[in-house]
């Protein structure tokens, strides 16, 4: 099967779990704003919000660190078990700070966000701890191409969340204790198909050695020991089968300022209408509106996460012409899908979040132009989503860190110094906006990057690190 082939067949896999997973997630908050009052049902988007905000920000880094450098090795026939190592290794010491830091800090945590409540704290703890082990298996299926597992994993783990909520609109628990505790138990739950893709993967030929036979048969020992090594007709050099310690802290440090910046856009304005609104309910019904963006986003996770490892694997190998077709049909089919999400929401955006998700609070209510304006946003935010994953397949990454950064930066203050009256229009307008100019620096960055690899092509660990 061609790379194109697979990737697309990949995508299309990974997909239907990932867009089951963002429908699932969307239930478990929709149980919940039945099942709460508005107070707890805040506190439970304030730990999502703040959980998301931690785990995406450490852990995403080392997912697509090991994702791209294993797909690399693929792609040249090398082995990947250095890059597990050396990613495992950093995957270690940031859970190993988080937990330093978070039992430092318990007290300002759980007063100060948490509501007081030594449960909640306890849940984000186990919670985040989990999820290094989740983001670890994520990025090492991710690299090896088992994207059916991949969204077998995100699946399992939505799935028995929403049981915990589901639990409680039935009647069989209540409180939002057993609600939060989903949240928890979910990742580790999710782990049960890691098991499951070892024991198939122990069954197949590794690809190293199915290289070296190949090239063996066609020319003998020497022929297939030279053949890893060979540079690229660019004249790139392949990839070092050793990824230190500092190659890799240099790229999940880029990632790390990436994720950063976009978990800005997402859940800073949750916690900053939290801490400044007077009325307690606003905060959820900020979190509920940003939701139109985070279940699309999930969805295209699904095209991300196969599209990294594709990339990577043609940037190391001189496929440029299929670098930019698969490119393309990737931004094509976000700006298709955006516009129907936009028409969706100019027609019948507020009676399907009034149906899905009551405010409980008379006076919060949805409003169509700011409810287009995330719609629009969340298409510029799935472009730029896709564009980043090429600037780090070309090894672009501090560039691409760096416009994050600065669209992180610029969100904040727009939210600070907003003139708007209204702070939920203020949020949907700012994302709008921020996120635009995002998409635009980002196309420029993969321009640049475009011409320096049909130029002088880098060394497939020139990474930006």
């Amino acid at each position: 099967m061609s790379d194109t082939r697979s990737y697309g067949r990949g995508a299309r896999i990974l997909s239907v779990g990932i867009a089951t997973t963002g429908l699932v997630t969307f239930a478990y908050f929709s149980l919940a704003k039945h099942a709460l009052s508005d107070a707890q049902y805040e506190n439970i988007t304030v730990l999502w919000a703040v959980l998301f905000l931690i785990i995406s920000i450490i852990y995403r880094p080392v997912e697509q660190l090991l994702a791209r450098s294993l797909s690399v090795r693929r792609a040249q026939a090398q082995d990947g078990a250095p890059a597990v190592r050396t990613a495992l290794t950093i995957q270690a010491g940031f859970a190993a700070v988080f937990l330093a830091v978070a039992l430092a800090a318990r007290r300002p945590i759980q007063d100060g966000v948490l509501a007081g409540s030594a449960f909640l704290y306890w849940v984000l703890v186990v919670a985040v701890l989990a999820y290094a082990a989740s983001y670890f298996a994520r990025g090492w299926l991710a690299g090896n191409a088992h994207f059916g597992s991949y969204g077998g994993l995100v699946l399992l783990e939505a799935c028995s969340r929403c049981l915990f909520a589901l639990a409680v609109v039935v009647g069989l628990a209540t409180g939002q204790s057993v609600v939060a505790l989903g949240i928890a138990a979910a990742p580790l739950v999710s782990l049960i198909v890691v098991p499951l893709a070892l024991r198939r993967r122990a069954g197949a030929v590794p690809p190293v050695a199915t290289a070296e036979a190949s090239a063996a048969a066609a020319g003998g020992p020497a022929e297939a020991g030279a053949s890893a090594v060979e540079p690229s007709a660019t004249g790139a050099k392949p990839a070092s089968s050793d990824l230190s310690l500092r190659e890799g802290g240099g790229f999940a440090g880029a990632v790390l300022a990436i994720m950063a910046a976009e978990q800005a856009l997402l859940n800073a304005p949750v916690l900053i209408v939290d801490a400044t609104a007077t009325n307690e309910a606003l905060a959820g019904f900020a979190f509920t509106v940003l939701l139109i963006t985070r279940a699309p986003l999930q969805l295209f996770q699904a095209i991300q996460t196969t599209l990294l490892p594709h990339l990577s694997g043609l940037a190391a190998t001189d496929g440029h012409e299929s670098f930019r077709h698969a490119l393309r049909v990737t931004l094509l089919a976000i700006a298709g899908f955006a516009g129907l999400v936009v028409i969706g929401l100019a027609l019948i955006g507020p009676w399907a979040m009034e149906l899905l998700f009551p405010p409980k609070d008379s006076t919060l209510g949805y409003d169509r132009f700011g409810l287009v304006l995330v719609g629009a946003g969340m298409g510029f935010h799935l472009a730029a989503g896709t564009l980043n994953q090429a600037a780090l397949a070309r090894g672009r990454a501090r560039p691409a860190a760096a416009a994050w950064v600065g669209s992180g930066a610029l969100f904040l203050v727009w939210l600070a110094l907003s003139p708007l009256a209204d702070p939920i229009l203020a949020v949907e307008a700012g994302y709008c906006g921020v996120t635009a100019l995002l998409a635009i620096a980002l196309w420029r960055i993969e321009a640049g990057g475009r011409r320096t690899a049909t130029g002088e092509a880098q060394p497939a660990h020139a990474v930006a690190l």
